[in-house]
């Protein structure tokens, strides 16, 4: 069963867990499995997190909704906000990344690139340093994000490309073995002041 947050007629926020697809690809989908256990035909998915990501997510249960959610997300009126260990230590403890991003779709892999191009757009996230701590010499860190931007692996790449990859991110240069990629969707807040909140799992921080 999934965890439910919140549910009204027009929408619903639950907790994705880690490895089950966010987007409609069949049995065993949110959109899917939302529709089982919620009694629905219409599940409409507004935004995405990554395959191996889980955490708080907000689906529509109508179509004008799923209209309305959409923009919101896409004027940056949704606020998502992550927590996710890294390696190393970010400098300063407070900041904002700001990065141009390239996909590259047949490699389902994104790129910090120099120059606006085809197919390359704006990726911007603000982050604080909560916590830092040694593991056989190496630093680890807890940070908080929060996207201005929602591109393709953002948070991925753009701490990757700072020589501070997700814990447990092979495809972006974790070298540790760890369960699942360390990144987690734990509050959505909507514009209305609704505020969905679900702290990472037991093992997840450092």
């Amino acid at each position: 069963m999934l965890q439910i947050l919140y549910q009204d007629t027009h929408m619903v926020a639950v907790v994705k867990p880690a490895g089950v697809l966010s987007e409609d690809s069949g049995e065993g989908s949110m959109p899917a499995l939302l529709r089982q256990q919620l009694g629905k035909t219409y599940i409409g998915c507004v935004h995405r997190l990554d395959r191996a990501v889980g955490g708080v997510m907000v689906y529509a249960l109508d179509q004008p909704t799923c209209g309305k959610l959409s923009a919101m997300v896409a004027s940056h009126q949704m606020v998502k906000e992550y927590m996710a260990v890294v390696h190393g230590c970010p400098e300063p403890a407070e900041g904002e990344m700001r990065d141009l991003l390239f996909k590259d779709s047949a490699r389902n892999k994104s790129f910090v690139v120099k120059r606006m191009r085809k197919g390359v757009r704006e990726a911007v996230l603000h982050y604080q340093l909560l916590k830092t701590c040694e593991q056989d010499g190496k630093p680890f860190s807890l940070v908080q994000i929060r996207l201005e931007t929602g591109r393709s692996h953002q948070i991925r790449v753009q701490f990757s490309s700072r020589k501070m990859p997700l814990v447990g991110d092979r495809r972006y240069g974790s070298r540790e073995d760890a369960d699942g990629v360390k990144l987690w969707s734990y509050r959505i807040t909507l514009p209305d002041g609704k505020v969905f909140c679900c702290d990472p799992p037991e093992g997840f921080s450092i």
